[in-house]
Protein backbone atom coordinates (compact mmCIF):
# COMPACT_ATOMS: atom_id res chain seq x y z
CA UNK A 1 0.00 0.00 0.00
CA UNK A 2 1.54 3.29 -1.26
CA UNK A 3 2.21 5.66 1.74
CA UNK A 4 -1.00 8.36 1.44
CA UNK A 5 -3.15 5.29 0.73
CA UNK A 6 -1.99 4.17 3.84
CA UNK A 7 -2.16 7.91 5.37
CA UNK A 8 -6.00 7.80 4.79
CA UNK A 9 -6.73 4.32 5.63
CA UNK A 10 -5.23 5.20 9.10
CA UNK A 11 -7.02 8.19 8.70
CA UNK A 12 -10.39 6.87 8.42
CA UNK A 13 -10.13 3.94 10.90
CA UNK A 14 -9.29 6.77 13.32
CA UNK A 15 -12.34 8.71 12.62
CA UNK A 16 -14.50 6.02 11.88
CA UNK A 17 -15.55 5.01 15.24
CA UNK A 18 -16.40 8.67 16.50
CA UNK A 19 -17.81 9.58 13.89
CA UNK A 20 -20.09 6.36 13.39
CA UNK A 21 -21.03 6.77 17.48
CA UNK A 22 -21.59 10.33 17.58
CA UNK A 23 -23.85 9.71 14.54
CA UNK A 24 -25.53 6.86 15.61
CA UNK A 25 -29.76 6.57 16.61
CA UNK A 26 -30.17 5.75 20.46
CA UNK A 27 -31.06 2.38 19.82
CA UNK A 28 -27.45 1.87 19.37
CA UNK A 29 -26.54 3.46 22.65
CA UNK A 30 -26.56 0.55 24.83
CA UNK A 31 -24.04 -1.81 22.43
CA UNK A 32 -21.38 -2.72 23.64
CA UNK A 33 -18.06 -0.52 22.93
CA UNK A 34 -16.42 -3.00 20.62
CA UNK A 35 -18.68 -3.30 18.58
CA UNK A 36 -19.15 -1.24 15.19
CA UNK A 37 -22.44 0.42 14.93
CA UNK A 38 -24.75 -0.56 12.15
CA UNK A 39 -26.85 2.75 11.35
CA UNK A 40 -25.92 6.25 11.28
CA UNK A 41 -28.19 9.34 10.50
CA UNK A 42 -26.94 12.26 7.91
CA UNK A 43 -28.47 15.97 8.66
CA UNK A 44 -28.15 18.74 6.62
CA UNK A 45 -27.50 21.84 8.94
CA UNK A 46 -27.81 25.68 7.80
CA UNK A 47 -30.55 27.66 7.07
CA UNK A 48 -31.22 30.07 4.11
CA UNK A 49 -29.93 33.83 4.09
CA UNK A 50 -30.43 36.63 2.59
CA UNK A 51 -33.95 36.59 1.55
CA UNK A 52 -33.68 38.64 -1.64
CA UNK A 53 -37.02 37.55 -3.66
CA UNK A 54 -36.47 35.68 -6.56
CA UNK A 55 -38.93 36.01 -9.32
CA UNK A 56 -38.75 32.78 -11.73
CA UNK A 57 -39.96 32.14 -15.63
CA UNK A 58 -40.62 28.73 -16.79
CA UNK A 59 -39.37 27.65 -20.20
CA UNK A 60 -40.85 24.00 -21.28
CA UNK A 61 -43.80 23.14 -18.62
CA UNK A 62 -43.89 19.53 -18.68
CA UNK A 63 -43.64 16.98 -16.48
CA UNK A 64 -39.61 17.41 -15.45
CA UNK A 65 -40.62 21.57 -15.92
CA UNK A 66 -43.47 21.45 -13.48
CA UNK A 67 -41.57 19.26 -10.89
CA UNK A 68 -38.90 21.97 -10.81
CA UNK A 69 -40.45 24.55 -10.72
CA UNK A 70 -43.01 22.89 -7.50
CA UNK A 71 -39.19 22.41 -6.12
CA UNK A 72 -37.87 25.53 -7.00
CA UNK A 73 -41.41 27.18 -5.10
CA UNK A 74 -40.55 25.46 -2.05
CA UNK A 75 -37.30 27.59 -1.31
CA UNK A 76 -38.45 30.67 0.68
CA UNK A 77 -38.44 34.34 -1.44
CA UNK A 78 -39.16 31.94 -5.20
CA UNK A 79 -42.04 33.86 -7.30
CA UNK A 80 -43.20 32.31 -10.66
CA UNK A 81 -44.05 34.65 -12.62
CA UNK A 82 -43.97 33.25 -16.26
CA UNK A 83 -44.97 30.15 -18.26
CA UNK A 84 -43.53 29.38 -21.71
CA UNK A 85 -44.80 26.14 -23.67
CA UNK A 86 -45.44 25.16 -27.09
CA UNK A 87 -48.67 23.54 -25.55
CA UNK A 88 -51.52 25.20 -25.13
CA UNK A 89 -52.79 22.42 -23.36
CA UNK A 90 -49.71 23.03 -20.55
CA UNK A 91 -50.48 26.84 -20.61
CA UNK A 92 -53.61 26.41 -19.37
CA UNK A 93 -52.64 24.26 -16.92
CA UNK A 94 -49.86 26.49 -15.79
CA UNK A 95 -52.48 29.42 -14.91
CA UNK A 96 -54.48 26.73 -13.29
CA UNK A 97 -51.86 25.24 -10.72
CA UNK A 98 -49.71 29.11 -10.45
CA UNK A 99 -52.47 31.17 -10.81
CA UNK A 100 -54.54 33.18 -13.81
CA UNK A 101 -52.23 36.28 -13.31
CA UNK A 102 -49.11 34.21 -14.52
CA UNK A 103 -47.89 35.20 -17.94
CA UNK A 104 -48.18 32.68 -20.34
CA UNK A 105 -46.27 32.26 -23.73
CA UNK A 106 -45.26 30.06 -26.93
CA UNK A 107 -42.19 32.62 -27.59
CA UNK A 108 -39.32 31.83 -25.11
CA UNK A 109 -37.47 35.18 -26.51
CA UNK A 110 -40.89 37.14 -25.57
CA UNK A 111 -40.44 35.49 -22.03
CA UNK A 112 -36.58 36.39 -21.94
CA UNK A 113 -37.42 39.94 -22.69
CA UNK A 114 -39.17 40.51 -19.35
CA UNK A 115 -37.66 42.97 -17.18
CA UNK A 116 -38.93 40.94 -13.83
CA UNK A 117 -37.73 37.86 -14.34
CA UNK A 118 -34.36 37.01 -12.40
CA UNK A 119 -33.80 33.12 -13.36
CA UNK A 120 -35.05 31.08 -15.63
CA UNK A 121 -35.18 26.94 -15.40
CA UNK A 122 -35.03 25.24 -18.65
CA UNK A 123 -36.92 22.11 -19.07
CA UNK A 124 -37.66 21.87 -22.96
CA UNK A 125 -36.57 18.42 -24.58
CA UNK A 126 -33.32 18.35 -24.85
CA UNK A 127 -32.16 19.77 -28.60
CA UNK A 128 -33.53 23.15 -27.29
CA UNK A 129 -31.08 23.31 -24.22
CA UNK A 130 -28.12 25.13 -25.30
CA UNK A 131 -29.61 27.30 -27.69
CA UNK A 132 -32.02 28.92 -25.11
CA UNK A 133 -29.54 28.46 -21.76
CA UNK A 134 -27.08 30.68 -24.18
CA UNK A 135 -30.10 32.75 -24.92
CA UNK A 136 -31.11 32.75 -21.65
CA UNK A 137 -27.52 33.85 -20.20
CA UNK A 138 -27.16 36.72 -22.53
CA UNK A 139 -30.77 38.00 -21.85
CA UNK A 140 -29.44 38.79 -18.14
CA UNK A 141 -30.89 35.31 -16.75
CA UNK A 142 -29.45 32.97 -14.29
CA UNK A 143 -30.08 29.10 -16.00
CA UNK A 144 -31.17 26.31 -14.39
CA UNK A 145 -31.31 23.69 -16.97
CA UNK A 146 -32.32 20.50 -16.94
CA UNK A 147 -29.72 17.25 -17.54
CA UNK A 148 -28.06 16.92 -20.14
CA UNK A 149 -27.12 20.03 -20.49
CA UNK A 150 -26.94 19.54 -24.67
CA UNK A 151 -28.20 17.30 -27.31
CA UNK A 152 -24.87 16.82 -28.43
CA UNK A 153 -21.08 16.57 -27.15
CA UNK A 154 -20.15 19.22 -30.19
CA UNK A 155 -22.56 22.03 -28.39
CA UNK A 156 -21.08 22.05 -24.70
CA UNK A 157 -18.11 24.51 -25.43
CA UNK A 158 -20.26 27.46 -26.61
CA UNK A 159 -22.63 27.15 -22.88
CA UNK A 160 -19.08 27.08 -20.80
CA UNK A 161 -18.39 30.33 -23.30
CA UNK A 162 -21.81 31.96 -22.48
CA UNK A 163 -21.41 31.76 -18.60
CA UNK A 164 -18.22 32.78 -18.73
CA UNK A 165 -18.85 35.96 -20.80
CA UNK A 166 -22.21 36.65 -18.54
CA UNK A 167 -21.05 35.87 -15.18
CA UNK A 168 -24.17 34.44 -14.76
CA UNK A 169 -25.32 31.69 -12.57
CA UNK A 170 -25.90 28.15 -14.44
CA UNK A 171 -26.67 25.21 -12.70
CA UNK A 172 -27.34 21.74 -14.79
CA UNK A 173 -30.41 19.62 -12.99
CA UNK A 174 -28.20 16.19 -11.98
CA UNK A 175 -30.27 16.64 -8.27
CA UNK A 176 -28.43 14.02 -6.49
CA UNK A 177 -25.24 16.38 -7.05
CA UNK A 178 -25.93 17.77 -3.95
CA UNK A 179 -27.73 15.70 -1.76
CA UNK A 180 -26.60 14.32 1.68
CA UNK A 181 -25.76 10.86 0.39
CA UNK A 182 -23.51 12.45 -2.60
CA UNK A 183 -21.92 14.21 0.33
CA UNK A 184 -21.30 11.77 2.79
CA UNK A 185 -19.84 9.40 0.28
CA UNK A 186 -17.48 11.99 -0.98
CA UNK A 187 -15.84 12.12 2.76
CA UNK A 188 -16.05 8.56 3.23
CA UNK A 189 -13.88 8.23 0.02
CA UNK A 190 -11.61 10.97 0.72
CA UNK A 191 -11.11 9.52 4.28
CA UNK A 192 -10.31 6.04 3.08
CA UNK A 193 -13.01 4.62 3.76
CA UNK A 194 -12.88 1.96 0.69
CA UNK A 195 -8.89 1.96 0.67
CA UNK A 196 -8.32 2.71 -3.23
CA UNK A 197 -11.02 3.13 -5.70
CA UNK A 198 -10.39 0.71 -8.69
CA UNK A 199 -14.13 0.03 -10.10
CA UNK A 200 -17.64 1.44 -10.34
CA UNK A 201 -21.21 0.09 -11.58
CA UNK A 202 -24.82 1.89 -11.82
CA UNK A 203 -28.14 0.69 -12.69
CA UNK A 204 -31.00 1.76 -13.94
CA UNK A 205 -34.24 -0.52 -13.89
CA UNK A 206 -37.58 -0.31 -15.59
CA UNK A 207 -40.33 -1.56 -16.67
CA UNK A 208 -44.20 0.35 -16.76
CA UNK A 209 -45.24 2.32 -19.42
CA UNK A 210 -45.12 5.88 -18.06
CA UNK A 211 -41.57 5.24 -16.85
CA UNK A 212 -40.13 3.83 -20.16
CA UNK A 213 -41.07 7.10 -21.67
CA UNK A 214 -44.89 6.17 -23.56
CA UNK A 215 -46.04 9.39 -21.91
CA UNK A 216 -49.71 9.92 -22.26
CA UNK A 217 -50.70 12.15 -25.61
CA UNK A 218 -53.72 15.21 -24.89
CA UNK A 219 -56.58 13.98 -26.79
CA UNK A 220 -56.78 17.75 -28.43
CA UNK A 221 -53.13 17.50 -29.47
CA UNK A 222 -52.89 19.20 -33.40
CA UNK A 223 -50.85 20.88 -35.47
CA UNK A 224 -53.30 23.96 -34.04
CA UNK A 225 -52.54 23.62 -29.99
CA UNK A 226 -48.73 23.02 -30.39
CA UNK A 227 -46.52 25.00 -32.21
CA UNK A 228 -44.50 22.34 -34.07
CA UNK A 229 -43.27 24.90 -36.57
CA UNK A 230 -40.89 26.32 -33.87
CA UNK A 231 -40.33 22.47 -32.20
CA UNK A 232 -38.45 21.54 -35.08
CA UNK A 233 -37.13 24.44 -36.42
CA UNK A 234 -33.65 23.44 -35.37
CA UNK A 235 -33.52 20.13 -36.84
CA UNK A 236 -35.09 18.09 -39.05
CA UNK A 237 -38.06 19.24 -40.74
CA UNK A 238 -41.15 16.54 -40.79
CA UNK A 239 -45.14 16.90 -40.57
CA UNK A 240 -46.66 17.15 -37.36
CA UNK A 241 -46.33 13.76 -35.37
CA UNK A 242 -47.80 14.09 -31.75
CA UNK A 243 -45.94 10.73 -30.99
CA UNK A 244 -42.49 13.19 -31.67
CA UNK A 245 -43.55 15.93 -29.62
CA UNK A 246 -45.28 14.44 -25.94
CA UNK A 247 -42.69 11.19 -26.58
CA UNK A 248 -39.49 13.00 -27.60
CA UNK A 249 -37.41 11.15 -25.50
CA UNK A 250 -37.93 8.30 -27.71
CA UNK A 251 -36.30 9.78 -30.66
CA UNK A 252 -33.23 11.42 -31.52
CA UNK A 253 -33.72 14.66 -33.48
CA UNK A 254 -34.99 15.36 -29.46
CA UNK A 255 -33.69 13.15 -26.86
CA UNK A 256 -30.49 11.64 -25.89
CA UNK A 257 -32.30 8.10 -25.10
CA UNK A 258 -31.30 5.87 -21.71
CA UNK A 259 -27.79 7.74 -21.46
CA UNK A 260 -28.68 11.16 -21.73
CA UNK A 261 -31.66 10.76 -19.32
CA UNK A 262 -30.69 8.81 -16.86
CA UNK A 263 -26.81 7.37 -17.30
CA UNK A 264 -26.14 11.38 -16.62
CA UNK A 265 -27.56 10.99 -13.16
CA UNK A 266 -24.91 8.44 -12.16
CA UNK A 267 -21.54 10.57 -14.20
CA UNK A 268 -22.77 13.73 -12.03
CA UNK A 269 -22.44 11.97 -8.95
CA UNK A 270 -19.18 9.92 -9.77
CA UNK A 271 -17.73 13.10 -10.68
CA UNK A 272 -18.69 15.08 -7.77
CA UNK A 273 -17.81 12.23 -5.18
CA UNK A 274 -14.37 11.51 -6.99
CA UNK A 275 -13.52 14.79 -8.21
CA UNK A 276 -13.03 13.29 -11.64
CA UNK A 277 -13.45 14.71 -14.99
CA UNK A 278 -14.47 11.77 -16.76
CA UNK A 279 -13.99 8.57 -18.99
CA UNK A 280 -10.83 8.62 -21.74
CA UNK A 281 -12.63 5.82 -23.26
CA UNK A 282 -16.46 4.56 -23.96
CA UNK A 283 -18.02 2.16 -25.12
CA UNK A 284 -21.67 0.67 -25.55
CA UNK A 285 -24.13 -2.42 -26.58
CA UNK A 286 -27.35 -2.95 -26.39
CA UNK A 287 -30.66 -3.34 -28.45
CA UNK A 288 -34.48 -2.41 -28.97
CA UNK A 289 -35.81 -5.83 -26.80
CA UNK A 290 -39.32 -4.94 -26.12
CA UNK A 291 -40.54 -1.50 -26.67
CA UNK A 292 -41.57 -1.64 -30.23
CA UNK A 293 -43.18 1.35 -30.08
CA UNK A 294 -41.21 2.99 -32.80
CA UNK A 295 -39.09 4.65 -30.87
CA UNK A 296 -35.28 5.10 -32.39
CA UNK A 297 -33.65 4.12 -29.32
CA UNK A 298 -32.62 1.38 -27.26
CA UNK A 299 -34.51 -0.16 -24.19
CA UNK A 300 -31.48 -2.59 -22.63
CA UNK A 301 -28.27 0.24 -22.97
CA UNK A 302 -24.95 -1.16 -21.56
CA UNK A 303 -21.75 1.10 -21.45
CA UNK A 304 -18.06 1.03 -20.08
CA UNK A 305 -15.72 3.67 -19.60
CA UNK A 306 -12.09 3.55 -18.68
CA UNK A 307 -10.86 6.45 -16.16
CA UNK A 308 -7.40 7.27 -16.72
CA UNK A 309 -5.05 8.33 -13.89
CA UNK A 310 -5.42 11.39 -12.73
CA UNK A 311 -4.11 13.50 -9.17
CA UNK A 312 -6.89 13.17 -7.55
CA UNK A 313 -7.95 9.61 -8.09
CA UNK A 314 -5.97 6.28 -9.37
CA UNK A 315 -7.10 4.91 -12.54
CA UNK A 316 -10.46 2.60 -12.73
CA UNK A 317 -13.18 0.99 -13.91
CA UNK A 318 -16.92 1.73 -14.54
CA UNK A 319 -19.80 0.30 -15.90
CA UNK A 320 -23.37 1.23 -16.80
CA UNK A 321 -26.35 -0.46 -17.28
CA UNK A 322 -30.04 0.41 -18.43
CA UNK A 323 -32.97 -2.02 -18.66
CA UNK A 324 -36.75 -0.94 -19.37
CA UNK A 325 -37.36 -4.20 -19.81
CA UNK A 326 -36.52 -5.67 -15.99
CA UNK A 327 -39.51 -7.34 -14.55
CA UNK A 328 -38.36 -7.33 -11.59
CA UNK A 329 -38.30 -3.45 -11.02
CA UNK A 330 -35.47 -4.07 -9.83
CA UNK A 331 -32.97 -1.61 -7.85
CA UNK A 332 -31.23 2.53 -9.02
CA UNK A 333 -27.57 2.86 -7.80
CA UNK A 334 -24.42 4.19 -7.35
CA UNK A 335 -21.52 1.44 -6.32
CA UNK A 336 -17.81 2.08 -5.44
CA UNK A 337 -15.57 -0.83 -5.14
CA UNK A 338 -11.76 -0.40 -3.06
CA UNK A 339 -9.38 -2.40 -2.30
CA UNK A 340 -10.99 -2.22 1.33
CA UNK A 341 -14.26 -1.56 0.79
CA UNK A 342 -17.17 -0.70 -1.46
CA UNK A 343 -20.17 1.92 -0.95
CA UNK A 344 -23.67 1.43 -2.23
CA UNK A 345 -25.08 5.28 -2.68
CA UNK A 346 -27.98 6.91 -3.10
CA UNK A 347 -29.47 10.33 -3.31
CA UNK A 348 -30.65 9.65 0.85
CA UNK A 349 -28.31 7.11 2.10
CA UNK A 350 -24.82 5.61 1.64
CA UNK A 351 -24.09 1.70 2.93
CA UNK A 352 -20.39 1.39 3.62
CA UNK A 353 -18.91 -2.15 4.03
CA UNK A 354 -15.45 -3.23 4.57
CA UNK A 355 -13.86 -7.02 4.80
CA UNK A 356 -12.84 -7.68 8.56
CA UNK A 357 -9.24 -9.52 8.10
CA UNK A 358 -7.25 -11.45 10.72
CA UNK A 359 -3.71 -10.58 10.86
CA UNK A 360 -1.18 -14.17 11.43
CA UNK A 361 0.91 -12.32 13.76
CA UNK A 362 -1.99 -12.20 16.30
CA UNK A 363 -1.22 -14.68 19.15
CA UNK A 364 -4.92 -15.27 20.18
CA UNK A 365 -5.20 -16.14 16.61
CA UNK A 366 -2.02 -18.55 16.54
CA UNK A 367 -3.17 -20.00 19.82
CA UNK A 368 -6.62 -20.54 18.57
CA UNK A 369 -4.77 -22.41 15.26
CA UNK A 370 -2.16 -24.59 16.97
CA UNK A 371 -5.08 -25.53 19.89
CA UNK A 372 -7.22 -26.82 16.85
CA UNK A 373 -4.49 -28.84 14.92
CA UNK A 374 -4.59 -26.36 12.02
CA UNK A 375 -1.18 -24.97 10.15
CA UNK A 376 0.51 -22.06 10.85
CA UNK A 377 0.12 -20.08 7.71
CA UNK A 378 1.06 -16.30 6.95
CA UNK A 379 -2.00 -16.26 5.33
CA UNK A 380 -4.79 -13.77 6.25
CA UNK A 381 -8.21 -14.57 6.71
CA UNK A 382 -11.36 -13.29 5.56
CA UNK A 383 -14.35 -12.93 7.31
CA UNK A 384 -17.54 -11.20 6.98
CA UNK A 385 -18.03 -7.48 6.29
CA UNK A 386 -18.17 -5.17 8.62
CA UNK A 387 -21.60 -2.33 7.48
CA UNK A 388 -22.82 0.82 8.45
CA UNK A 389 -25.57 2.56 6.79
CA UNK A 390 -26.19 6.26 6.92
CA UNK A 391 -29.59 7.49 6.25
CA UNK A 392 -31.30 10.82 5.90
CA UNK A 393 -33.16 12.11 9.06
CA UNK A 394 -36.42 11.91 9.01
CA UNK A 395 -38.27 15.69 7.21
CA UNK A 396 -34.78 15.75 4.68
CA UNK A 397 -36.48 17.31 1.58
CA UNK A 398 -34.14 15.47 -0.59
CA UNK A 399 -31.35 16.19 -3.54
CA UNK A 400 -33.69 18.28 -5.90
CA UNK A 401 -34.81 20.99 -2.62
CA UNK A 402 -30.72 20.87 -2.06
CA UNK A 403 -30.13 21.07 -5.48
CA UNK A 404 -32.17 24.00 -6.62
CA UNK A 405 -31.47 26.03 -3.15
CA UNK A 406 -27.91 25.54 -4.36
CA UNK A 407 -29.32 27.44 -7.71
CA UNK A 408 -30.89 29.76 -5.73
CA UNK A 409 -28.16 30.63 -2.82
CA UNK A 410 -25.53 31.25 -5.39
CA UNK A 411 -27.75 33.76 -7.21
CA UNK A 412 -28.54 35.58 -4.14
CA UNK A 413 -24.66 35.66 -3.07
CA UNK A 414 -23.32 35.93 -6.07
CA UNK A 415 -21.60 32.20 -5.18
CA UNK A 416 -21.15 29.27 -6.92
CA UNK A 417 -22.73 25.98 -8.26
CA UNK A 418 -22.71 22.62 -7.53
CA UNK A 419 -22.77 22.02 -11.27
CA UNK A 420 -22.03 24.75 -13.85
CA UNK A 421 -21.19 24.19 -17.23
CA UNK A 422 -18.23 23.01 -16.99
CA UNK A 423 -19.26 20.05 -14.46
CA UNK A 424 -22.43 19.51 -16.49
CA UNK A 425 -20.64 18.90 -19.80
CA UNK A 426 -18.10 16.68 -18.29
CA UNK A 427 -21.38 14.67 -17.46
CA UNK A 428 -22.82 14.99 -20.46
CA UNK A 429 -20.03 14.20 -22.81
CA UNK A 430 -19.59 10.07 -21.85
CA UNK A 431 -23.25 10.12 -21.90
CA UNK A 432 -24.01 11.26 -25.42
CA UNK A 433 -20.28 9.56 -26.63
CA UNK A 434 -22.08 6.12 -25.17
CA UNK A 435 -24.87 7.38 -27.45
CA UNK A 436 -22.44 7.37 -30.50
CA UNK A 437 -20.73 4.51 -29.09
CA UNK A 438 -23.87 2.47 -29.54
CA UNK A 439 -25.35 3.88 -33.53
CA UNK A 440 -21.56 3.52 -34.62
CA UNK A 441 -20.78 0.42 -33.22
CA UNK A 442 -17.08 2.05 -32.15
CA UNK A 443 -15.14 3.20 -28.98
CA UNK A 444 -15.28 6.09 -28.91
CA UNK A 445 -12.10 8.44 -27.06
CA UNK A 446 -12.43 11.77 -25.03
CA UNK A 447 -9.97 14.19 -23.06
CA UNK A 448 -11.70 14.64 -20.10
CA UNK A 449 -9.45 17.69 -18.75
CA UNK A 450 -9.47 19.53 -22.05
CA UNK A 451 -13.05 18.15 -22.80
CA UNK A 452 -12.50 17.49 -26.75
CA UNK A 453 -12.98 14.43 -28.85
CA UNK A 454 -10.46 12.52 -29.89
CA UNK A 455 -9.85 10.29 -33.19
CA UNK A 456 -9.12 6.79 -32.95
Amino acid sequence: MKKNQSSSRRKFLQQFSFSAAALAVPALAGAAENETPSFAILKRNGGISNLDNINLGLIGAGGMGVEDTKTALLVPGVKLVAVCDLYDGRLKDAKSRWGADIFTTKSYKELLNRKDIDAVIVATPDHWHQQISIDAMRAGKHVYCEKPMVHSVTEGPAVIKAQKETGKVFQVGSQGVSSLGNEKAKELLKNGAIGQLNYAEGFWARRDPVSVWQYPIPADASAQTVDWDTYVSNTNKRSFDAMRFFRWRNYTDYGTGMAGDLFVHLFSSLHFITDSFGPNKVYASGGLRYWNDGREVPDVLLGTFDYPKAAVHPAFNLSLRCNFVDGTSGTTYLKLVGSEGAMDITWDSVTLKRNKSMNSDDPFYIEKLKSSGQEISDRKQMQGPESITFEAEKGYKGGPYDHMNNFITAIRKNGKVAEDAVFGYRAAAPALLCNDSYYQNAPMFWDPEKMLLLKK
